[in-house]
């Protein structure tokens, strides 16, 4: 026994003295650790700086009841009334149960109590200043900082903007994370119990730095427009998705691009990215492109006549059949295309095809067709054009590529090439993006990309433009009867196919409506795309599903901005044939109208800053003036009938008069009379009318 307490003492004076500084280290490193401190994620916002996303401040908020400046005293003079306030405030407990948590963990020593998650900053602000917490550290008071990502806008692009969640990257916050994240800092953190930390100090050891704000091409004004527009097409055909994309001809930027999907509950959401992240068989909107091919290749003219007969043709086992039987047996190419005639089409493509489909192929892969845009985006969709050797190429493969199947292109390619027919022939690339920037400073700009300097010949694209704008004017898009400003596009109605078969189990067909084009088509500004998918309300043609949404968003696109109106005062021709009764006012101010307005004018006024009286004949005003601000420097009232209210106010205050206004409107009366001497502090009545 006498040999085993000793070998007990040994390994007693071993572990304190010996190992002493070994062990504590050791136990320093299990309760005191440096944490990394989320830094603010930069905010996204539109092209007119609106918000898109944010992120703003959360907290945890905790009390070390123990801290050592809370003597038992003051402990219980203010947990009472701290335990009031904290149940005003956070009312899912009561001031009893506040009061009874916070005075047990004051028994059992406990250094951390959690208050409350997920405070606001207002509410911190307000907790700073609650018995015992307003001593801050002293006091108890321990706050952790956490961001939450929020949009203003809710759905609003949501799915374009994007977000980041684990390993998780989507839209614009997936893309830009590197630019938008950040760096961490560091912050030195204590274990007071159980998977419970807290700072140590009040300030960070090392503070986090910032994320980089992105400005998007978005204008959320136009967004909401075609999220509205899209929803009511959504609803009224009982659809189960659809997307709007809008474009800027000239630059490739995206003003708006909205996907919404019906949700089990039967209501739509921004859940996937359908213009960007699903090809589909395009159907007829593929048709511009195949014509594009043999019309670059000089084998056909708009004015050549193809025979469709009836509307109806056979490949081998597959009828090829046009949705509405033609009017006469013979069209034009620009027929063809205006009425969407399938028949007519494959017949084109097939005739000077068939024995060299390679080269079709190899003209429709100059369009950018058969691969990725390279938006930056993740979960662009890969598109498909099949080429000879592929396994799956069949004597099918050219007739129906022809009209839009057996190829998988998305929506937003679509959109690129007929934006390029827009744009004279140049391809540019979609982007979102129009610069970074830093605290203010501007790191980073985009600039537009292009793709194809010429797709096709010059002489090409006008042949299409003429195309696109007969569809509108006489074929299967004239529903559209847009009168304010001419339209060119293409309708396209496609079956879609389900586990390989495009009839469905019912012995129905699912259809994808489509309608795409731009506008206004003799000065192109903008292109668009709406696509519809599986209409169920027994209407499912492009024109009367998609082509209600795109003429909706043009429309109002149209006629709130400025890049379509013409200034009403080009020259020097005056703007009014009779000069107009002028207000009195601050001469700066009426000069500048009036030069705007070009309307002519003689100033008389000397010295003044201020018009007081004006002479008009049916020509011109002439302009007298006295100047005020002498006057009410020496201490008299002028007179201030025919001023408005803030030019009398900007006035008097400036000159130490107490000014109470009566009524609406320019100064019809006044208190104190023209000449009257006043004081610093004199109150004056003016009278509006």
């Amino acid at each position: 026994m006498c040999v085993f307490a000793l070998s007990i003492v040994y390994r007693i004076v071993q572990v304190q003295y010996v190992q002493g500084d070994a062990w504590r280290e050791k136990a320093k490193q299990l309760t005191i650790s440096y944490e990394n401190i989320e830094a603010s994620r930069g905010n996204i916002f539109d092209v007119n700086e609106n918000l898109l996303a944010t992120s703003l401040p959360y907290y945890e908020v905790g009390m070390d009841v123990n801290a050592p400046a809370l003597t038992p005293d003051t402990f219980n003079r203010y947990v009472g009334p701290l335990s009031k306030e904290l149940a005003i405030m956070f009312p899912n407990k009561s001031k009893k149960e506040f009061k009874l948590t916070l005075a047990d963990a004051r028994k059992t020593k406990d250094r951390y109590v959690v208050l409350h998650r997920n405070v606001s900053y207002r509410d911190l602000q307000k907790m700073k200043k609650f018995p015992l917490l307003k001593k801050g550290k002293r006091g108890g008071l321990v706050y952790i900082q956490t961001n939450k990502r929020e949009l203003p806008f809710k759905i609003l692009a949501a799915r374009t903007i994007g977000y980041t969640r684990n390993d998780l990257r989507v839209g614009i916050e997936g893309a830009y994370d590197t630019i938008l994240r950040g760096t961490s800092g560091k912050r030195l953190m204590e274990k007071v119990a159980a998977d419970v930390w807290r700072p140590i100090n009040d300030e960070n050891e090392i503070e986090p730095k910032d994320g980089n704000d992105i400005y998007t091409t978005i204008d959320v004004n136009i967004q909401d427009v075609a999220e509205n527009a899209l929803l009511k097409a959504l609803v009224k055909n009982d659809a189960a998705q659809g997307c709007v994309v809008l474009m800027e001809v000239k630059t490739g930027e995206i003003r708006a691009i909205a996907n919404l999907t019906r949700t089990d509950s039967g209501m739509y959401s921004e859940r996937l990215n359908y213009a960007m992240g699903y090809p589909t068989e395009p159907g007829s909107t593929f048709k511009l492109a195949s014509l594009l091919v043999a019309l670059d290749d000089d084998y056909v003219d708009l004015d050549d006549v193809f025979n469709v007969g009836n509307g109806e043709c056979m490949y081998y086992n597959k009828k090829v059949k046009d949705s509405h039987p033609p009017k006469k047996p013979d069209l034009t190419v620009q027929e063809i295309f205006e009425t969407s005639s399938n028949v007519g089409t494959t017949k084109i493509i097939t005739k000077y095809y068939t024995k060299d489909p390679q080269k079709f192929v190899d003209k429709l892969l100059t369009f950018n067709l058969g691969k990725q845009l390279g938006l930056g985006i993740p979960g662009e969709g890969i598109p498909l054009i099949k080429n000879v050797k592929d396994k799956h190429w069949s004597g099918l493969t050219l007739p129906q590529m022809a009209y839009g199947y057996e190829v998988l292109v998305t929506p937003l390619q679509t959109l690129t090439l007929y934006n390029a027919i827009a744009n004279n022939g140049q391809m540019v690339k979609p982007r979102f993006i129009k610069e970074v920037i830093s605290n203010g400073v501007i790191i980073r700009k985009y600039k537009p990309e292009i793709i194809n300097e010429h797709i096709v010949k010059a002489s090409t694209v006008k042949k299409a433009k003429r195309m696109l704008e007969g569809v509108v004017e006489r074929g299967s898009g004239k529903g559209l009867n847009i009168t304010a400003f001419k339209v060119a596009g293409k309708t396209g109605t496609a079956q879609i196919s389900v586990g390989g078969s495009y009839i469905t189990k019912q012995g129905g067909h699912i259809y994808q409506a489509s309608f795409v084009g731009y506008f206004p088509a003799e000065r192109p500004l903008y292109s668009c795309i709406v696509v519809i998918n599986s209409p169920s309300n027994g209407t499912y043609y492009g024109a009367l599903v998609a082509g209600p949404v795109f003429k909706e968003v043009a429309e109002k696109v149209y006629s709130s901005s400025l890049d379509f109106q013409t200034e009403i005062n080009l020259g020097k021709t005056p703007l009014l044939s009779k000069a107009p009764e002028m207000i009195k006012g601050k001469r700066q101010d009426l000069d500048y109208v009036l030069a705007d307005l070009n309307i002519p004018f003689k100033n008389m006024t000397g010295e003044s800053n201020w018009i007081v009286n004006s002479n008009t004949d049916s020509t011109k005003i002439t302009l007298q003036g006295i100047d005020l601000e002498t006057q009410l420097k020496k201490g008299m009232v002028p007179n201030l009938q025919g001023l408005s209210a803030k030019d009398a106010l900007f006035l008097l205050e400036n000159n130490g008069l107490n000014v109470k206004l009566q009524g609406f409107g320019a100064v019809k009366k006044q208190s104190l009379e023209a000449g009257t001497k006043f004081s610093r502090g004199s109150q004056i009545v003016l009278t509006l009318g």
